[in-house]
């Protein structure tokens, strides 16, 4: 029942899914949150490979339609939480201030033009993607469409807990008083199973062994420039995480399309 909640706070914070009831915030809870984080991305991955099997098998709809409403689910889902984290952390480091100046940049509510031009950026790379690997689908593409989001939350979760906080105030120091890094012994579960499963998929455990090193990498690279850059992580550096990492997993898979799925 803790697990539950704590997974239905993940919706809360993280999708736009409604959850119209009042859950406990207490550390309990919290801790299975960030537990339940990589549950959250493969809901969502599931969503957006049943939409585009839907879409893809079951309407006359052209390879551009399909592409366009797959991109837009991806905007729709999260609200456009981790987006907004993308945006405010462009602008923070494209100001090329020092560290207290960037957090200061992260905490103003107005975007500026340096988070305008790196999300248009990140969208319609997002968009190219998604609609050449609609072009070259295969069956092995919906599992792994489901698995882009299972591990930019994967991602999430490490980087909230084994990467020190820049400030004392926000979502990520929330989630980050209430947990410690013992709470992620269940990640290796999730990927063993996930794994596990993929065997049963052509290619599949081959390929999300690739997802899986692509995302690993991201971990590494957002772990050394959110100290470097910012001293630490915030909610924002967290959902600029987040994006950044699905932004190389979607464009691993489009590549995979040419080189290890043609």
């Amino acid at each position: 029942m803790k697990f539950l909640k704590g997974f239905l706070l993940d919706l809360q914070f993280f999708t736009a899914i409604p959850i119209r009831f009042e859950l406990p915030m207490d550390i309990p809870h919290l801790k299975s949150a960030v537990q339940a984080f990589p549950l959250v991305g493969l809901l969502q991955g599931g969503i957006y490979a049943s939409l585009f099997y839907v879409l893809t098998e079951y309407t006359p709809l052209s390879t551009l339609a399909i592409a366009f409403f797959l991109w837009l689910m991806s905007i729709l889902l999260t609200g456009g939480i981790h987006l907004d984290g993308w945006m405010d952390a462009s602008d923070a480091y494209f100001s090329y201030g020092d560290q207290p100046k960037r957090l200061e940049i992260m905490k103003d509510p107005r975007t500026g033009a340096f988070g305008v031009i790196s999300v248009i950026v990140l969208l319609s790379c997002r968009f190219l993607f998604i609609y050449e690997i609609t072009e070259n689908v295969q069956v092995v593409s919906y599992w792994m469409i489901a698995a882009i989001p299972f591990l930019s939350k994967s991602v999430m979760g490490v980087l909230l807990l084994t990467v020190k906080s820049a400030k004392n105030e926000g979502l990520g120091a929330l989630f980050q008083s209430a947990a410690t890094i013992k709470v992620l012994w269940i990640y290796p579960f999730y990927f063993s199973a996930i794994l596990g499963l993929m065997t049963f998929v052509d290619n599949g455990f081959f390929l999300l062994s690739i997802l899986i090193v692509i995302a690993c990498a991201s971990l590494l690279v957002c772990r050394r420039k959110a100290v470097s850059w910012f001293g630490g992580i915030t909610g924002d550096v967290l959902g600029a995480a987040v994006e950044g990492t699905e932004l190389f997993l979607w464009m691993t898979l489009w590549l995979l399309h040419y080189f290890a799925m043609a």
